[in-house]
């Protein structure tokens, strides 16, 4: 029998990196992970396969395994359109030796965290601020004016869930950030 692996948890506000580092993980440092197959009830896009982009849920199956406590994290992020890490997901991959990363919203990362206590590190990756990050989200040049000023509302928001994870990575030098990431997750992996 494999020895159980180790949860990790990042979490970000967008334009903080968080998808950078997950990739330099990976690709540069090589740290052992298995992404996390999320589960939503929208139908699949072309060239989306159930089990490998997503769990593709009907309504009716997602809003059960809600109410049978079947998620270790869910969110409705547009009325009517859920994703959400099952249980069954975590623990299968988990029991099989693999690391399991999920790459979640603040909220559900705390709620993971406080699920599986010890067995999972959560790292929060922190923008070097507000400014900073308003100046990545102007210099993406995908969003108007508008949705960049959410985008930053709701990063603020975000950011008072910092205490709440285990570590906080400020991204002011990705090649830093990544290195720590890496460092935090491979000494957590080696306990």
């Amino acid at each position: 029998m494999a020895t159980p692996g180790k949860i990790i948890i990042i979490s970000a506000p967008s334009g903080s990196g968080k998808s950078t580092i997950i990739r330099e993980l990976t690709d540069t440092h090589h740290v052992p992970l298995t992404f996390s197959v999320s589960a939503t009830n929208r139908p699949p896009r072309t060239g989306e396969t159930d089990g490998v982009h997503y769990h593709f849920l009907s309504d009716e199956a997602f809003r059960s395994a809600i109410a049978a406590d079947e998620f270790v994290e869910y969110e409705e992020v547009y009325p009517g359109r859920f994703y959400g890490t099952l249980k069954s997901e975590v623990e299968r991959r988990s029991a099989a030796g693999e690391n399991v990363l999920l790459d979640i919203d603040v909220k559900g990362g705390c709620r993971v965290k406080e699920m599986y206590a010890d067995g999972a590190l959560s790292i929060f990756i922190m923008p070097p601020g507000i400014d900073e990050l308003r100046r990545r989200l102007e210099g993406r040049a995908t969003d108007p004016q508008d949705a960049i000023e959410a985008r930053l509302s709701k990063a603020a928001y975000e950011m008072e869930f910092a205490p709440r994870y285990d570590a906080v990575v400020v991204n002011d030098d990705l090649a830093t950030a990544s290195a720590e990431v890496a460092r935090l997750i491979t000494d957590f992996i080696a306990k």
